[in-house]
């Protein structure tokens, strides 16, 4: 074979390469190309096998004329390639290309679940009367939960309180008064004693005005000469506070083992105003907490000297001050997570 021929097929090769590379349509018939042109059997590189069957004074230029068509090839493919995805990327975007003329979708915001709203209203206008807050455990021994509280075993008062035993005397609180006891425990014999303790607590109750779970919030004061005026005083001030400054309000002498007198708080029906409705049952009044001061039995469990030392204590359902300030006749309504429920609390 004469050089001008060798060299003349390699550049047809070349040619013929680029024509079939510039028309390919897709990177799939590009890389079927590239095998066929540039893999182990491509025809370029049979050509390069050639090399060693030629007189060796036409080995050097065909060598390197061959070599020079692979890198030309390599470069087709190469630029062939960028082109083809830059039309499928064009391609892409066109199908999934945004219309920003389109209204935007609504992002739903949330919001405060209302007996959180409430309960955190209550926390505020103790605070703002100088309470502070003070936690405790939802898992209870039965002795703060119920003996520390002057409730012995065979009291009559724990029929009230049926809750959920897990081990032992070990039990889901059913009010939050254990936090009065532990936190005077930890605090005796200082002075004053002022907390509030909101929390979860537990009942076997499950109807339309009960749940087996629901929210307490429980005050404590402890000081030296303290009597019902002071518990009047601040429980009167939190009723106006959180149903408007002309609320009024009425206590009932009531019975509870750990206050001794012990009373109901009433306030006048804050949707009728104290004229009679449903909500109220006619009576313009609605009963919102009980309260009393603190028995001589509980302060010595919390470490007190109950000849030096008084107190009063209250206690009452958040889930109860939610459903008198927006007027709602069914409890089981806040634990639904209907949406429709909870967005009219804005």
């Amino acid at each position: 074979m004469r050089e001008g021929q060798a060299l003349a097929s390699i550049a047809d090769l070349q040619r013929q390469a680029e024509a079939a590379i510039a028309a390919a349509h897709d990177l799939a018939e590009l890389e079927r190309l590239r095998v066929e042109w540039l893999g182990k059997k491509g025809r370029i590189s049979q050509l390069l096998r050639q090399t060693g069957s030629l007189p060796p004074e036409l080995r050097p230029a065909f060598g390197q004329r061959a070599n020079a068509a692979r890198e030309a090839v390599e470069a087709a493919l190469a630029r062939r390639r960028q082109a083809l995805a830059a039309q499928e990327e064009a391609r892409r975007l066109e199908a999934e290309r945004i219309d920003v003329t389109l209204p935007g979708r609504p992002v739903w915001r949330g919001r405060r679940h209302p007996l959180r709203r409430v309960e955190m209203e209550i926390i505020e206008i103790f605070r703002g009367l100088g309470f502070t807050v003070a936690e405790g455990p939802e898992v209870e021994r039965d002795y703060y939960n119920f003996e520390a509280l002057n409730i012995p075993p065979d009291h009559p008062a724990r029929d009230m309180h049926d809750t959920f035993y897990l081990a032992g005397d070990i039990l889901l609180r059913t009010h939050t008064s254990p936090v009065q006891v532990r936190y005077m425990e930890a605090k005796a014999p200082r002075l004053p004693v002022r907390i509030i303790a909101p929390g979860r607590v537990y009942r076997r109750d499950d109807d339309a005005t009960h749940s087996p779970m629901f929210h307490q919030v429980e005050g404590l004061l402890v000081d030296r000469g303290i009597g019902f005026a002071h518990l009047k005083g601040t429980l009167a001030e939190f009723a106006r506070r959180m149903f408007g400054p002309d609320t009024r309000y009425r206590f009932r002498p009531s019975y509870f083992p750990f206050t001794e007198p012990s009373a109901e708080m009433d306030v006048s029906c804050p949707l009728c105003g104290g004229r009679g409705c449903r909500t109220c049952g006619g009576t313009g009044w609605i009963e919102i907490l009980g309260s009393g001061l603190v028995h001589p039995a509980v302060l010595r469990a919390g470490g007190y000297d109950p000849e030096q030392v008084s107190g009063f204590a209250f206690g009452m359902g958040v889930e109860r001050i939610a459903m008198i300030k927006y007027d709602i006749d069914d409890l089981r309504l806040f634990f639904q997570n209907d949406l429709r429920f909870l967005a009219q609390f804005r």
